[in-house]
């Protein structure tokens, strides 16, 4: 059963959120990361403005996929996660 917009909606921010609070993830989440955000590009219900946000995010989890140093990535990411993290919450 597919997961519904809302559901990926949450699943993105959770994700994001641990990147944040915990300073380091995997390759695993930047790859859910990014198969959450192309689906979210496809959905027509999603709105044009956070479509930039989530294009921002894509872009994040596919040079974190390719980091040699995945942990110092996302560190030096801190601020963008907190402003994705906001973007998400206003979001749902």
């Amino acid at each position: 059963m597919p997961l519904s917009h809302q559901d990926q909606v949450n699943l993105l921010t959770d994700i994001l959120s641990n990147h944040q609070l915990d300073c380091c993830g995997s390759v695993s989440e930047c790859e859910q990361l990014e198969r959450l955000v192309k689906s979210l590009m496809d959905n027509n219900n999603v709105n044009e403005n956070i479509k930039t946000v989530l294009q921002e995010i894509y872009e994040y989890s596919r040079h974190g996929i390719q980091s040699s140093d995945l942990d110092r990535y996302i560190e030096s990411n801190q601020e963008r996660l907190a402003q994705w993290v906001n973007n998400m919450n206003q979001l749902s």
